[in-house]
């Protein structure tokens, strides 16, 4: 009598596959946003001085992820491709992070519903407009899921924690140094290691509203060394 296929019911295949990507994630370290009065500010946990995890899509909009690297490096890769794209096409106010989260969006749900390993990756999409009002961000989850953030996001394996931490001490129309310093006290808060994180383990990056048109820039371990001690 020949055996029977082994099945699986499409819930439980799911939900596997929800719970194999979150693992990956939650291995992973952190990033949280804060939007304040100059633009929006990314801060990542990384103690890698080559390998980013922050970077410029497009002249007003910014790319952020955590996850498995060589995942979250190909959609960065094909974002800026995607960008870049559009921008020659049509023109460069027609590129906007909307656009390029719901392309994550679909790229990310196909791969979850159709291929046998789902991303492992989580995606943030944030472009700053003329005024803080119109500033976006996106949140794009391993099943393709789209969320619309304000004020503050975090990402990875303890974004509840981090999100606790980040809304207690949020208000609109914070500084540059003051967005810096919440950023950062919330990764150490709920860091992988015990000691607080220092500048040369932390990654910032800012959408600055006064630089012309392209609004992406980083900034240095000293900068960030001096806005954490209060110095900056």
């Amino acid at each position: 009598m020949p055996s029977l296929p082994y099945y699986v019911s499409p819930e439980q295949l799911m939900k596997d596959r929800a719970d194999y990507a979150r693992k990956g994630i939650a291995r992973g370290r952190s990033i949280v946003a804060v939007e304040c009065a100059p633009g929006i500010v990314i801060i990542a946990e990384n103690p890698s001085a080559t390998l980013r995890k922050i970077s410029e899509l497009y002249d007003r909009i910014a790319y952020a992820a955590v996850g498995k690297y060589n995942e979250f490096e190909g959609l960065r890769q094909a974002g800026i491709r995607l960008a870049d794209m559009r921008g020659w096409s049509y023109g460069r106010e027609d590129v906007s992070a909307r656009s390029l989260a719901n392309a994550y969006a679909q790229a990310l749900g196909t791969a979850f519903t159709d291929q046998m390993k789902p991303y492992e990756v989580e995606v943030l999409v944030a472009q700053i407009g003329d005024t803080p009002e119109s500033d976006e961000m996106y949140r794009v989850l391993y099943d393709g899921s789209l969320q619309d953030e304000e004020g503050v996001l975090a990402m990875g394996g303890h974004a509840e924690t981090l999100m606790m931490a980040l809304e207690q001490g949020y208000q609109p129309g914070l500084g540059l140094e003051d967005a810096v310093r919440l950023g950062s006290q919330a990764l150490s808060s709920a860091s992988q290691d015990d000691a607080a994180l220092t500048a040369d383990k932390l990654e910032v990056a800012v959408l600055d509203r006064a630089r012309p048109r392209r609004t992406f820039r980083r900034l240095s371990d000293v900068d960030v060394a001096g806005i954490v001690q209060g110095a900056g």
